[in-house]
């Protein structure tokens, strides 16, 4: 099987997430738990799939924090801007740790910026940034909240 960077990347211009090897995507959706499904088929930009399979995902659900945020990047991979905020709110609501807490900041993050509000985003992936470093473990995921709030500050700065 392919490394995962083989298989999909986050466009450093649009922060989305694109399939490089659909065929192999396509594959996973066969042997994948349900939440990585859900995810995978908002990349395979098939969100009303995601949208009906996170709704089973998230009524079921012991944890609704994980099936809350994959449920949200399908409504907001639709433009469906009110209900992913709306996950979002309960997903921050449920978060109890700071590295759960700078995961939905960064996919608040994620939704600003799709939505243009770039200022907005670029203060969600800050505090992400800082969130992630506080835990100490989590290097990488503070670097990739960097590159985006760069991303963000960039284009409030263009006319």
């Amino acid at each position: 099987m392919k490394p995962p960077g083989d298989i999909w990347r986050t466009d450093p211009a649009t922060l989305r997430d694109v399939v490089l090897d659909r065929a192999v995507m396509e594959d996973r959706l066969t042997q994948c738990p349900a939440l990585e499904r859900v995810w995978i088929l908002c990349l395979l930009d098939r969100p009303q799939e995601a949208i009906t399979e996170g709704l089973d995902l998230l009524a079921g659900a012991s944890d609704r924090f994980r099936p809350l945020l994959v449920l949200a990047q399908a409504y907001q991979r639709q433009y469906s801007w009110h209900e992913a905020t709306r996950l979002h709110e309960e997903a921050l609501r449920l978060a109890r740790t700071p590295a759960r807490e700078a995961l939905v900041r960064r996919q608040i993050g994620g939704r600003l910026f799709d939505e243009a509000r770039y200022r907005e985003a670029a203060a969600e992936f800050e505090w992400a940034r800082d969130l992630y470093r506080s835990t100490g473990q989590r290097e990488h995921l503070a670097q990739a909240c960097q590159q985006a709030l760069n991303r963000a500050r960039q284009l409030t700065s263009t006319p």
